[in-house]
Protein backbone atom coordinates (compact mmCIF):
# COMPACT_ATOMS: atom_id res chain seq x y z
CA UNK A 1 0.00 0.00 0.00
CA UNK A 2 1.59 3.29 -0.78
CA UNK A 3 2.33 5.99 1.14
CA UNK A 4 -0.67 8.32 -0.65
CA UNK A 5 -3.39 5.58 -0.08
CA UNK A 6 -2.56 5.10 3.64
CA UNK A 7 -2.41 9.42 3.98
CA UNK A 8 -5.98 9.36 1.79
CA UNK A 9 -7.29 6.46 4.32
CA UNK A 10 -6.81 8.18 7.60
CA UNK A 11 -8.16 11.47 5.96
CA UNK A 12 -11.32 10.04 5.34
CA UNK A 13 -11.12 8.04 8.75
CA UNK A 14 -10.47 11.57 10.26
CA UNK A 15 -13.26 13.45 8.78
CA UNK A 16 -15.85 10.56 8.74
CA UNK A 17 -15.63 10.30 12.93
CA UNK A 18 -16.83 12.23 15.48
CA UNK A 19 -13.95 14.46 15.86
CA UNK A 20 -14.69 16.43 12.30
CA UNK A 21 -17.84 17.49 13.76
CA UNK A 22 -17.26 18.09 17.70
CA UNK A 23 -18.70 21.56 19.41
CA UNK A 24 -17.66 23.21 22.37
CA UNK A 25 -21.02 22.29 23.83
CA UNK A 26 -19.98 18.79 23.67
CA UNK A 27 -16.98 19.03 25.38
CA UNK A 28 -18.36 20.76 27.62
CA UNK A 29 -21.47 17.98 28.73
CA UNK A 30 -19.09 15.87 28.48
CA UNK A 31 -16.55 16.90 31.71
CA UNK A 32 -19.87 17.28 33.67
CA UNK A 33 -20.83 13.67 32.77
CA UNK A 34 -17.18 12.67 33.88
CA UNK A 35 -17.67 14.45 37.06
CA UNK A 36 -21.07 12.78 37.97
CA UNK A 37 -19.29 9.98 37.26
CA UNK A 38 -16.48 10.79 40.04
CA UNK A 39 -18.90 11.65 42.38
CA UNK A 40 -20.94 8.60 41.94
CA UNK A 41 -18.24 6.16 41.63
CA UNK A 42 -15.27 7.79 43.81
CA UNK A 43 -17.77 9.75 46.25
CA UNK A 44 -21.00 7.12 46.48
CA UNK A 45 -22.82 10.09 46.02
CA UNK A 46 -26.17 8.18 45.51
CA UNK A 47 -24.02 5.78 42.98
CA UNK A 48 -26.91 3.25 41.84
CA UNK A 49 -28.61 6.29 40.02
CA UNK A 50 -25.92 8.72 39.18
CA UNK A 51 -23.35 5.81 37.81
CA UNK A 52 -26.21 5.75 35.02
CA UNK A 53 -27.55 9.52 34.81
CA UNK A 54 -24.28 10.39 34.11
CA UNK A 55 -23.12 7.36 31.69
CA UNK A 56 -26.26 8.40 29.57
CA UNK A 57 -25.61 11.87 29.69
CA UNK A 58 -22.24 10.74 27.98
CA UNK A 59 -23.05 8.62 25.60
CA UNK A 60 -25.44 10.70 23.82
CA UNK A 61 -23.15 13.58 23.83
CA UNK A 62 -20.72 12.06 22.23
CA UNK A 63 -19.83 13.64 18.66
CA UNK A 64 -20.73 12.17 15.48
CA UNK A 65 -23.41 9.75 17.00
CA UNK A 66 -26.20 11.61 15.03
CA UNK A 67 -29.00 10.31 12.51
CA UNK A 68 -29.30 6.43 12.23
CA UNK A 69 -26.07 6.33 14.73
CA UNK A 70 -27.57 8.06 17.40
CA UNK A 71 -28.51 6.53 20.55
CA UNK A 72 -31.25 9.17 21.42
CA UNK A 73 -33.32 11.27 19.29
CA UNK A 74 -34.75 14.74 21.12
CA UNK A 75 -36.68 15.40 17.85
CA UNK A 76 -38.23 12.69 18.75
CA UNK A 77 -39.46 13.47 22.21
CA UNK A 78 -39.40 16.83 22.28
CA UNK A 79 -41.03 18.48 18.98
CA UNK A 80 -44.38 18.40 17.59
CA UNK A 81 -45.72 20.28 20.71
CA UNK A 82 -45.84 17.09 22.69
CA UNK A 83 -47.10 14.59 20.31
CA UNK A 84 -45.15 11.38 20.39
CA UNK A 85 -45.17 8.54 17.88
CA UNK A 86 -44.50 5.61 19.27
CA UNK A 87 -44.58 3.85 16.11
CA UNK A 88 -42.05 6.13 15.00
CA UNK A 89 -39.83 5.73 18.04
CA UNK A 90 -39.58 1.70 17.71
CA UNK A 91 -38.82 1.97 14.17
CA UNK A 92 -36.32 4.66 13.75
CA UNK A 93 -35.08 5.66 17.19
CA UNK A 94 -31.72 4.38 18.76
CA UNK A 95 -31.54 2.08 22.19
CA UNK A 96 -31.95 4.71 24.44
CA UNK A 97 -35.37 6.05 22.38
CA UNK A 98 -36.90 2.45 23.06
CA UNK A 99 -35.55 2.49 26.76
CA UNK A 100 -36.97 6.14 27.56
CA UNK A 101 -40.55 4.69 26.56
CA UNK A 102 -40.45 3.89 30.45
CA UNK A 103 -39.64 7.11 31.85
CA UNK A 104 -42.31 8.98 29.18
CA UNK A 105 -45.50 6.64 30.18
CA UNK A 106 -44.63 6.80 33.94
CA UNK A 107 -43.33 3.40 34.34
CA UNK A 108 -39.97 3.16 35.44
CA UNK A 109 -40.91 5.60 38.29
CA UNK A 110 -44.07 3.24 39.25
CA UNK A 111 -42.50 0.13 39.23
CA UNK A 112 -38.97 1.94 41.62
CA UNK A 113 -41.86 2.98 44.10
CA UNK A 114 -43.18 -0.83 44.49
CA UNK A 115 -39.75 -1.60 45.45
CA UNK A 116 -39.19 0.91 47.10
CA UNK A 117 -42.66 -0.10 49.57
CA UNK A 118 -41.03 -3.36 49.95
CA UNK A 119 -37.91 -1.90 51.43
CA UNK A 120 -39.85 0.79 53.25
CA UNK A 121 -41.00 -0.14 57.38
CA UNK A 122 -43.77 2.44 58.06
CA UNK A 123 -43.87 1.10 61.68
CA UNK A 124 -41.88 3.97 63.23
CA UNK A 125 -44.26 6.74 61.74
CA UNK A 126 -47.35 4.33 62.79
CA UNK A 127 -45.93 4.19 66.52
CA UNK A 128 -45.76 8.07 66.48
CA UNK A 129 -48.56 9.84 64.12
CA UNK A 130 -47.27 13.00 64.81
CA UNK A 131 -44.26 12.59 62.37
CA UNK A 132 -46.55 13.04 59.66
CA UNK A 133 -46.68 16.33 60.46
CA UNK A 134 -43.35 16.57 59.95
CA UNK A 135 -43.03 14.81 56.63
CA UNK A 136 -45.93 17.24 55.64
CA UNK A 137 -43.81 20.86 57.18
CA UNK A 138 -40.47 19.26 55.28
CA UNK A 139 -42.61 20.41 51.57
CA UNK A 140 -42.20 23.90 52.10
CA UNK A 141 -39.49 24.18 49.22
CA UNK A 142 -42.11 22.76 47.00
CA UNK A 143 -44.16 25.80 47.25
CA UNK A 144 -41.73 28.07 48.17
CA UNK A 145 -39.31 26.90 44.74
CA UNK A 146 -42.64 26.88 42.82
CA UNK A 147 -43.50 30.80 43.50
CA UNK A 148 -39.99 32.13 42.69
CA UNK A 149 -39.95 29.79 39.17
CA UNK A 150 -42.73 31.03 38.10
CA UNK A 151 -41.53 34.99 39.52
CA UNK A 152 -38.33 34.01 37.60
CA UNK A 153 -40.36 33.88 34.12
CA UNK A 154 -41.22 29.88 34.09
CA UNK A 155 -44.39 28.62 33.15
CA UNK A 156 -46.73 26.72 35.58
CA UNK A 157 -45.45 23.73 34.45
CA UNK A 158 -41.96 23.80 34.32
CA UNK A 159 -42.28 25.95 37.55
CA UNK A 160 -44.20 22.63 39.03
CA UNK A 161 -41.33 20.41 37.65
CA UNK A 162 -38.99 22.90 39.24
CA UNK A 163 -40.69 22.89 42.47
CA UNK A 164 -40.73 19.41 42.98
CA UNK A 165 -37.22 18.96 42.97
CA UNK A 166 -37.75 20.05 46.80
CA UNK A 167 -39.33 16.78 48.09
CA UNK A 168 -35.86 15.19 47.35
CA UNK A 169 -37.74 11.66 45.52
CA UNK A 170 -36.07 11.26 42.27
CA UNK A 171 -38.86 9.09 40.92
CA UNK A 172 -41.46 11.84 41.69
CA UNK A 173 -39.59 14.51 40.37
CA UNK A 174 -39.74 12.11 37.19
CA UNK A 175 -43.19 11.03 37.49
CA UNK A 176 -44.14 14.76 37.36
CA UNK A 177 -41.79 16.00 34.99
CA UNK A 178 -42.40 13.88 32.24
CA UNK A 179 -45.62 14.47 32.11
CA UNK A 180 -45.68 18.64 33.02
CA UNK A 181 -41.95 19.16 31.30
CA UNK A 182 -40.24 16.47 29.31
CA UNK A 183 -37.84 18.76 27.85
CA UNK A 184 -36.80 20.14 30.79
CA UNK A 185 -36.43 15.99 32.36
CA UNK A 186 -32.58 15.58 32.18
CA UNK A 187 -31.53 18.95 34.37
CA UNK A 188 -34.51 18.34 36.97
CA UNK A 189 -33.71 14.63 37.52
CA UNK A 190 -29.64 15.47 38.07
CA UNK A 191 -30.67 18.22 39.95
CA UNK A 192 -32.91 16.10 42.32
CA UNK A 193 -30.44 13.18 42.57
CA UNK A 194 -27.52 15.24 42.98
CA UNK A 195 -28.77 16.73 45.99
CA UNK A 196 -30.12 13.78 47.53
CA UNK A 197 -26.55 12.50 47.16
CA UNK A 198 -25.31 15.66 48.85
CA UNK A 199 -27.57 15.33 51.33
CA UNK A 200 -24.95 14.95 54.42
CA UNK A 201 -23.38 18.23 53.51
CA UNK A 202 -26.20 20.26 52.79
CA UNK A 203 -28.46 19.50 55.76
CA UNK A 204 -26.26 19.74 58.81
CA UNK A 205 -25.31 23.64 58.28
CA UNK A 206 -29.31 24.58 58.16
CA UNK A 207 -29.71 22.05 61.09
CA UNK A 208 -27.51 23.27 63.39
CA UNK A 209 -28.16 27.08 62.23
CA UNK A 210 -32.26 26.64 63.31
CA UNK A 211 -31.69 24.87 66.95
CA UNK A 212 -30.12 25.58 69.91
CA UNK A 213 -27.18 22.80 71.65
CA UNK A 214 -30.24 22.30 74.28
CA UNK A 215 -32.59 21.17 71.44
CA UNK A 216 -30.06 19.33 69.54
CA UNK A 217 -29.28 17.12 72.66
CA UNK A 218 -32.71 15.86 73.51
CA UNK A 219 -33.11 12.29 74.14
CA UNK A 220 -36.77 10.97 72.78
CA UNK A 221 -38.68 7.91 74.16
CA UNK A 222 -38.58 4.67 72.97
CA UNK A 223 -41.27 4.32 70.35
CA UNK A 224 -44.20 1.62 70.65
CA UNK A 225 -44.30 -1.89 69.25
CA UNK A 226 -46.59 -1.25 65.93
CA UNK A 227 -48.68 -4.71 65.31
CA UNK A 228 -48.90 -6.51 62.57
CA UNK A 229 -52.27 -5.60 61.88
CA UNK A 230 -51.67 -2.23 61.92
CA UNK A 231 -48.37 -1.99 58.78
CA UNK A 232 -51.77 -4.51 56.72
CA UNK A 233 -54.27 -1.70 57.04
CA UNK A 234 -51.92 1.23 56.53
CA UNK A 235 -51.07 0.69 52.80
CA UNK A 236 -54.95 -0.68 52.09
CA UNK A 237 -56.67 3.00 53.68
CA UNK A 238 -53.83 5.42 52.34
CA UNK A 239 -54.40 3.92 48.87
CA UNK A 240 -58.11 4.50 49.12
CA UNK A 241 -57.90 7.77 51.01
CA UNK A 242 -55.74 9.58 48.64
CA UNK A 243 -56.14 8.19 45.55
CA UNK A 244 -59.73 9.15 45.98
CA UNK A 245 -58.64 12.73 46.61
CA UNK A 246 -56.07 12.89 44.20
CA UNK A 247 -56.70 10.36 40.91
CA UNK A 248 -53.36 11.96 39.25
CA UNK A 249 -50.97 10.46 41.73
CA UNK A 250 -53.08 6.76 41.93
CA UNK A 251 -50.10 4.85 40.16
CA UNK A 252 -47.36 6.59 41.90
CA UNK A 253 -48.43 6.00 45.75
CA UNK A 254 -50.52 2.94 44.65
CA UNK A 255 -47.36 1.17 43.34
CA UNK A 256 -45.66 2.53 46.81
CA UNK A 257 -48.58 0.91 49.09
CA UNK A 258 -48.54 -2.32 46.94
CA UNK A 259 -44.46 -2.52 47.72
CA UNK A 260 -45.34 -2.35 51.27
CA UNK A 261 -48.40 -5.05 51.25
CA UNK A 262 -46.19 -7.04 49.48
CA UNK A 263 -43.59 -6.72 52.70
CA UNK A 264 -46.06 -6.65 55.83
CA UNK A 265 -48.54 -9.13 54.28
CA UNK A 266 -46.87 -11.88 55.01
CA UNK A 267 -47.67 -14.19 52.69
CA UNK A 268 -45.77 -12.90 49.61
CA UNK A 269 -41.98 -13.32 50.81
CA UNK A 270 -41.08 -14.09 47.35
CA UNK A 271 -42.80 -11.45 45.35
CA UNK A 272 -41.34 -8.70 47.84
CA UNK A 273 -37.96 -10.22 48.07
CA UNK A 274 -37.92 -9.87 44.23
CA UNK A 275 -39.56 -5.98 44.01
CA UNK A 276 -36.50 -5.31 46.69
CA UNK A 277 -34.03 -6.46 44.59
CA UNK A 278 -34.01 -8.18 40.72
CA UNK A 279 -37.21 -5.36 39.79
CA UNK A 280 -35.43 -2.29 41.77
CA UNK A 281 -31.82 -3.24 39.90
CA UNK A 282 -33.21 -3.57 36.26
CA UNK A 283 -35.67 -1.07 36.54
CA UNK A 284 -32.88 1.35 38.27
CA UNK A 285 -30.53 0.30 35.25
CA UNK A 286 -32.83 1.05 32.46
CA UNK A 287 -34.39 4.98 34.23
CA UNK A 288 -30.33 6.34 34.93
CA UNK A 289 -29.59 5.90 32.18
CA UNK A 290 -32.22 6.89 29.90
CA UNK A 291 -33.05 10.13 31.74
CA UNK A 292 -29.53 10.82 31.41
CA UNK A 293 -29.65 10.46 28.13
CA UNK A 294 -32.02 13.45 27.45
CA UNK A 295 -29.83 16.13 29.07
CA UNK A 296 -28.44 16.50 25.35
CA UNK A 297 -25.96 19.65 25.05
CA UNK A 298 -28.07 21.90 22.26
CA UNK A 299 -30.97 22.08 25.16
CA UNK A 300 -29.09 21.19 28.38
CA UNK A 301 -26.55 24.02 28.36
CA UNK A 302 -28.87 27.06 29.25
CA UNK A 303 -29.90 29.91 31.25
CA UNK A 304 -32.92 28.02 32.22
CA UNK A 305 -30.93 24.94 33.28
CA UNK A 306 -28.57 26.86 35.59
CA UNK A 307 -31.30 28.10 37.07
CA UNK A 308 -33.27 25.01 37.92
CA UNK A 309 -30.26 23.57 39.46
CA UNK A 310 -30.31 26.51 41.83
CA UNK A 311 -33.86 26.91 42.30
CA UNK A 312 -33.19 23.30 43.40
CA UNK A 313 -31.10 24.07 45.87
CA UNK A 314 -33.53 26.66 47.01
CA UNK A 315 -36.37 24.09 47.15
CA UNK A 316 -34.40 21.59 49.22
CA UNK A 317 -32.73 24.21 51.89
CA UNK A 318 -36.76 25.25 52.41
CA UNK A 319 -37.94 21.92 52.91
CA UNK A 320 -35.19 21.00 55.56
CA UNK A 321 -35.49 24.51 57.33
CA UNK A 322 -39.73 23.33 57.11
CA UNK A 323 -39.12 20.19 58.66
CA UNK A 324 -36.96 21.30 61.56
CA UNK A 325 -38.76 24.80 62.15
CA UNK A 326 -41.76 22.44 63.05
CA UNK A 327 -39.71 20.15 65.12
CA UNK A 328 -38.95 23.44 67.23
CA UNK A 329 -42.24 24.14 67.37
CA UNK A 330 -43.22 20.39 68.49
CA UNK A 331 -40.88 20.64 70.65
CA UNK A 332 -42.09 23.48 72.31
CA UNK A 333 -45.48 22.08 72.46
CA UNK A 334 -44.55 19.09 74.08
CA UNK A 335 -42.12 21.01 76.80
CA UNK A 336 -38.66 18.78 75.08
CA UNK A 337 -39.75 15.92 74.12
CA UNK A 338 -39.03 16.07 70.55
CA UNK A 339 -35.74 16.78 68.81
CA UNK A 340 -35.97 19.43 65.90
CA UNK A 341 -33.64 17.43 64.16
CA UNK A 342 -35.81 14.95 63.46
CA UNK A 343 -38.06 17.41 60.99
CA UNK A 344 -34.45 17.85 58.63
CA UNK A 345 -35.92 14.15 57.74
CA UNK A 346 -39.23 14.98 56.62
CA UNK A 347 -37.54 14.96 53.01
CA UNK A 348 -38.28 11.72 51.61
CA UNK A 349 -34.66 10.96 50.43
CA UNK A 350 -35.03 7.12 52.70
CA UNK A 351 -33.10 6.61 54.41
CA UNK A 352 -30.45 9.46 54.16
CA UNK A 353 -32.04 11.70 55.38
CA UNK A 354 -33.36 9.71 58.76
CA UNK A 355 -29.56 8.72 59.31
CA UNK A 356 -28.30 12.37 58.29
CA UNK A 357 -30.89 13.34 61.71
CA UNK A 358 -29.71 10.22 63.58
CA UNK A 359 -25.66 11.28 63.33
CA UNK A 360 -26.22 14.96 64.13
CA UNK A 361 -28.07 14.11 67.42
CA UNK A 362 -24.66 11.63 67.77
CA UNK A 363 -22.24 14.66 67.89
CA UNK A 364 -24.00 16.40 70.62
CA UNK A 365 -25.37 13.79 72.79
CA UNK A 366 -23.59 10.23 71.93
CA UNK A 367 -26.20 8.55 74.06
CA UNK A 368 -28.76 9.92 71.33
CA UNK A 369 -30.40 7.36 68.92
CA UNK A 370 -32.34 9.26 66.57
CA UNK A 371 -32.21 6.63 63.92
CA UNK A 372 -36.02 5.00 64.30
CA UNK A 373 -37.55 8.86 65.12
CA UNK A 374 -36.56 9.80 62.17
CA UNK A 375 -37.24 7.26 59.98
CA UNK A 376 -40.85 8.60 60.92
CA UNK A 377 -41.25 12.28 59.24
CA UNK A 378 -38.57 9.78 56.55
CA UNK A 379 -41.49 7.79 55.11
CA UNK A 380 -44.35 10.41 56.22
CA UNK A 381 -42.13 12.53 53.29
CA UNK A 382 -42.43 10.03 51.17
CA UNK A 383 -46.07 10.29 51.04
CA UNK A 384 -46.00 13.85 51.43
CA UNK A 385 -43.97 14.10 48.31
CA UNK A 386 -46.10 11.84 46.41
CA UNK A 387 -49.38 13.92 47.60
CA UNK A 388 -47.69 17.45 46.37
CA UNK A 389 -46.91 15.41 43.33
CA UNK A 390 -50.34 14.99 42.63
CA UNK A 391 -51.50 18.26 43.71
CA UNK A 392 -49.21 20.03 41.22
CA UNK A 393 -50.34 17.81 38.41
CA UNK A 394 -53.94 18.04 39.07
CA UNK A 395 -53.25 21.98 39.37
CA UNK A 396 -51.19 22.13 36.08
Amino acid sequence: MSAVNVVEILRNLGESSGFADIHWQQIVMIAVACGLLFLGIAKKFEPLLLVGIAFGMLITNLPGLTGSDALFHSDLWFSNGGAIDYGEVLLHGGLLDVLYIGVKTGLYPCLIFIGVGAMTDFGPMLANPKSLILGAAAQLGIYMALILAIVFGFSGNVAASVAIIGGADGPTAIFVTKTLAPEKLGAIAIAAYSYMALIPLIQPPIMRALTTKTERMIKMDQLRTVSKKEKIIFPIAVTIITCVLLPSVAPLLGCLMFGNLLKECGVTDRLSDTAQNALMNIVTLFLGISVGATAVYSSFLTLDTLLIVVLGLVAFCFSTAGGVLMGKLMCWITKGKINPLIGAAGVSAVPMAARVAHNEGKKWNPDNYLLMHAMGPNVAGVIGSAVAAGFLLALF
